[in-house]
């Protein structure tokens, strides 16, 4: 009877109610297992959705395996705001600090193919564009080039948490 549970659970508030308590109830699971460990591995997001998968064995073990949010939800949930710019080139709905890049690139660097934060952080950046989101101030791209250019390297600078 072994088999695999996917879920979306709010990060580090998952219960043994809906979705996944009728989900693991029929299983041999300790459900009230399953949940903390959900919530000790998502507690990093904090309320954003996260998708999540059990996998679990006849004797009642199981792994669990959390994905990464989508980047722009991890944006909106670090800046604030419901949903990005009609006009992203024109219209700006929020504005981020180099540190709110820097942990949106960190908990997102297991999804992303960037080797350290730093390219990370570009990759976040671009979503940035694309939703009308500025940072420090700054348009998306042009920070992207200040990046380039090194003058954010020593926040940036370090290996991303994987």
């Amino acid at each position: 009877m072994a088999g695999t549970i996917e879920v979306l659970v709010p990060g580090g508030q998952a219960n043994p109610g809906p979705p996944l308590g009728p989900e693991l109830g029929p299983t041999p699971v300790d459900v009230q297992a399953v949940v903390e460990e959900i919530n000790d591995q998502t507690a990093a997001f904090d309320g954003t959705e996260v998708p999540v998968t059990v996998d679990y064995e006849d004797d009642g073990s199981f792994e669990i395996d959390v994905g990464v949010p989508p980047t722009a939800a991890l944006i909106k949930d670090e800046a604030g705001f419901e949903t990005g710019s009609g006009e992203p080139q024109a219209d700006f709905v929020a504005d981020l600090s180099v540190e709110q890049v820097k942990t949106i690139a960190e908990q997102k660097h297991p999804d992303l193919l960037a080797y350290d934060t730093i390219n990370a952080a570009k990759e976040v950046v671009g979503t940035c564009a694309s939703m009308g989101v500025t940072i420090e101030g700054n348009d998306a791209r042009e920070f992207k080039e200040l990046v380039d250019g090194g003058e954010y390297d020593d926040v940036l600078a370090g290996e991303a948490e994987a």
